[in-house]
């Protein structure tokens, strides 16, 4: 390509184009291609597509495993190859273990986000195409419209009614208009009339664009490149940082601990080093991320299944834990299909003036595509052909209104339709019946009358205007002035069917649903009323405007209905619902919900949604629906229990049998279990945790939200690590003063009821019901079933005497057998002990 000026904006463009060696038919496939290669993806930051060989590593960058390989290659050098060398397989196996789970979740997670990709319209070879956002090349030509995202730094090519919202690159409020042009050299972010930042998105019209510079080379490349931002932290990834401190403290401290006191005792120290290196091993919950990998992409495939697509893994448990939901009106709660009711005078009676005036406005705009307007289209024609379009003011959030130029009579008719009050607030007169024309003042009160009645009935009410414009060609916001009330359009959108019904299911989800809605606070009552939420306690925007955050946040839990809400008061809800304590998930799919779709804990979308509002979105439906959500949140919470199922067993059986282990080192003169029994065990005891993902849940885990506990955590790893290891102790006393074992037979017993209690305990802390009440998965099963008998066979196999162990008399069979049964029954008792006196966090 030849050499841009830095400055673009400052130069025609058709000086840009040759200079992209592009034109208006775009690039070639093969060029396309080429720049791909040349330039890389169109992304701010590096896809972390992860490839076999960086999982594989991953698996491995535990500092204790690493310090573990570092002291078995020592040992292979000093000490005991053998002992290395199994050492070595045991890390091995268990890193081959995880990475299969996460190399399988990770490729089922690539094939469900390519259904919800976002693409961009370009022009390739003069033909118009959709490629993903990450295809882009500079001198592609695209095409973009209300609600696109612009897929990098673009200089316009021809617009019409093009209006681009910067407030994340430039800080303004307002959508800013774009057009075909140049701007000086000099011209700060805000001034380039003539250029579309990556990163904003388009509120209202229709352009094409050249792509100057793709992703970190744009302009809000840049700026992301500086700040560095990290995606906001979730709930469940903070609970997962928080668990992490809590194993790390306990596991340091054991460590040094009894590599202190085996030193002291005056025992070897390579060996006491590596002892506690193993029990350090055994101790953390190696296979953790691995587990909640598995666990993470089981659940985002079954969520499919119903319909939810899941964008960011870790909102999967969010999901689960969401206690309010944040949801707009229209489409979720009610068709989403407007329907005219009546099109009135400002008398109350029906006019075909009035539906003459919407009907052109709305075929003549071009801004984004909105329910209202589809309905006019759609409905009985109208003929305009004396009616010739001129310019237009398009629809926007802060106006609220939509205005046409029309030529008619030799005459320039300006049309606006919008919220009533925004449409009154411009007026200056009112057409009567007999067309008339009155002063505002005298109409007023019989027009709020009619409005407020239709509002209580579920109604929606527009204003529909007209100024006469003389010859005038064009027009702009200030023109919007002294204008004529010719009547009102009245809309229904009703209910959805079976809404109620989706209702009251979250309501026994424990979900407390609030709608948001820009409706006034009639409609939004008589909404609430007909799906059964409580009308009684709605707050609108103005009173919203007029309370501190403080405020905000002590009343924002106990309102279910936010009318006549401005699009910038969403965050300020969503940020005020989390302050107060609640995961907040926020349902939205317009241009103007990416805010608050970001500040969710779970930002819900759909796949019909805007560009801006898909993207901003953790989770997409490819239903827009309240009982779609339901299905998901039952997903969500099955995986974050069996999530959690995995930290019960881990901390308790790991706490416990270290406990056991580091207790017994003391008084024993030999070391209980070789370092690479302790491995193998941790290994053993893995594998049917492997399985967790396809395990059941109890129905009652399902009816309510719960959340990461780190002190129940505790008490969970304290109570039943401690009862493990007094049963430890018990085999411990069986061993030594019955079987009068010696160190080699000692191990091998104690790595035998280690490993089968651990398996089959697993079977009871798995449920809060008594374990034969509650039927576990088949994979769980079979995996416990196998484990236990590879532990007990083991020591009679060759392979046995390789890791130190050695057969065992019959009669210990059957002590272990009665220890591993008075664990269960135990575990049983402490368990409803247990449950009944500490509750877990929700």
């Amino acid at each position: 390509m030849n050499k841009l000026p830095e400055q673009f904006w400052s130069a025609d463009a058709e000086d840009v184009l040759r200079g992209l060696e592009s034109g208006p038919d775009g690039l070639t496939a093969e060029e396309a291609a080429r720049r791909l290669g040349v330039f890389g993806p169109n992304l701010l930051k590096k896809s972390r597509k992860a490839d076999s060989l960086t999982l594989l590593l991953g698996q491995f960058k535990s500092p204790i495993i690493l310090i573990l390989l570092f002291a078995a290659v020592m040992s292979y050098f000093l000490h005991d190859s053998v002992d290395a060398l199994i050492i070595f397989v045991i890390i091995g196996a268990s890193g081959l273990l995880g990475f299969w789970q996460e190399r399988g979740s990770t490729q089922a997670m690539e094939k469900l986000l390519a259904i919800v990709q976002v693409r961009t319209s370009v022009v390739r070879e003069g033909q118009t195409v959709e490629i993903p956002l990450e295809g882009l090349v500079p001198g592609d030509v695209v095409a973009v419209g209300a609600g696109d995202m612009v897929p990098g730094d673009c200089l316009i090519l021809d617009s019409k009614d093009l209006f681009a919202n910067e407030a994340a690159l430039t800080g303004e409020t307002y959508p800013v208009e774009k057009t075909k042009g140049k701007a000086p050299a000099d011209a700060p972010l805000a001034g380039r009339d003539n250029v579309l930042y990556m990163g904003t998105h388009i509120v209202s019209g229709s352009g094409r664009a050249v792509v100057v510079r793709t992703g970190k080379g744009t302009e809000f490349g840049r700026v992301a490149e500086r700040l560095k931002v990290r995606p906001l932290e979730t709930e469940f990834e903070r609970g997962i940082r928080r668990f992490g401190y809590l194993i790390m403290e306990v596991t340091l401290v054991m460590l040094f601990a009894i590599f202190a006191a085996n030193v002291f005792l005056r025992r070897p120290f390579f060996d006491s080093f590596l002892f506690s290196l193993a029990l350090a091993v055994g101790l953390t919950p190696q296979l953790l991320p691995a587990i909640i990998s598995v666990n993470l992409a089981h659940g985002a495939k079954n969520m499919a299944r119903h319909k939810v697509i899941v964008k960011r893994l870790a909102s999967i448990e969010n999901f689960g834990s969401m206690g309010v939901l944040c949801s707009d009106k229209t489409g979720t709660l009610t068709e989403g299909v407007v329907h005219i009711h009546s099109a009135l005078d400002i008398e109350g009676n029906p006019s075909d003036r009035v539906m003459l005036y919407v009907y052109i406005n709305a075929c003549y705009e071009t801004g984004f595509q909105n329910p209202v307007d589809a309905a006019l289209r759609n409905g009985p024609a109208v003929d305009m052909s004396a009616y010739a379009k001129l310019d237009e003011v398009p629809y926007d959030f802060v106006r609220k209104r939509l205005s046409v130029l029309v030529f008619h009579e030799g005459r320039s008719l300006m049309i606006t339709k919008g919220a009533l009050a925004n449409v009154l607030e411009v007026c200056s007169g009112a057409e009567a019946a007999d067309g008339i024309r009155l002063e505002l003042a005298q109409a007023r009160a019989k027009v709020m009358e009619r409005y407020e009645s239709f509002s209580r009935r579920g109604y929606r009410v527009l204003g529909v205007a007209w100024r006469d414009m003389a010859g005038a060609s064009g027009i702009a916001k200030d023109a919007e002035r002294d204008m004529t009330l010719s009547g009102l359009l009245v809309l229904h959108d009703p209910p959805k069917e079976g809404v109620a019904d989706a209702v009251a299911e979250l309501r026994r989800l424990g979900i407390a649903l609030k709608v948001i809605t820009g409706d006034n606070a009639l409609v939004a009552a008589d909404l609430a009323a007909k799906v059964g939420l409580e009308s009684s306690r709605i707050l609108t925007g103005p009173e919203l405007g007029r309370m501190s955050d403080e405020a905000l946040m002590r009343r924002a839990g106990s309102v279910d209905i936010f009318a006549a809400v401005e699009p910038n008061q969403k965050e300020r809800i969503i940020n005020s619902l989390k302050k107060a304590g609640h995961v907040v998930g926020f349902i939205g799919d317009g241009i103007n919900d990416a805010a608050a779709l970001h500040a969710a804990d779970v930002g819900i979308s759909v796949d019909s949604a805007v560009d801006v509002a898909k993207e901003a979105a953790d989770i997409v439906l490819l239903e827009k629906g309240l009982d779609v959500l339901a299905g998901g949140v039952r997903e969500g919470r099955r995986t974050f229990a069996n999530t959690l199922k995995y930290v019960f067993m881990a901390t308790s059986a790991n706490f416990g049998n270290m406990f056991s282990m580091a207790g017994a080192s003391l008084f024993l003169p030999f070391l209980p279990m070789l370092p690479k029994q302790i491995l193998l065990t941790n290994l053993l005891t893995d594998f049917p945790e492997m399985t967790i993902a396809t395990d059941s849940v109890d129905p009652e885990t399902l009816e309510r939200p719960r959340r990461w506990d780190i002190s129940f955590i505790r008490r969970f790893m304290l109570v039943f690590g401690s009862l493990s290891s007094v049963l430890d102790y018990l085999t411990f006393g069986v061993l030594l003063l019955i079987l009068r074992a010696s160190d080699v037979t000692f191990r091998t017993g104690w790595f035998m009821e280690s490993v089968v209690s651990a398996s089959l305990i697993v079977l009871v802390v798995r449920t809060r019901r008594p374990f034969f009440k509650s039927r576990p998965g088949r994979f769980l099963v079979i995996a416990t079933l196998a484990v236990v008998g590879a532990a007990i066979g083991l020591p009679f196999t060759p392979l046995g005497s390789i890791f130190g162990f050695a057969p065992l008399p019959v009669k210990f069979f059957g002590w272990m057998a009665g220890i591993v049964a008075l664990y269960i029954i135990l575990a049983e008792i402490t368990k409803r002990i247990f449950y009944r006196k500490v509750t877990i966090q929700r």
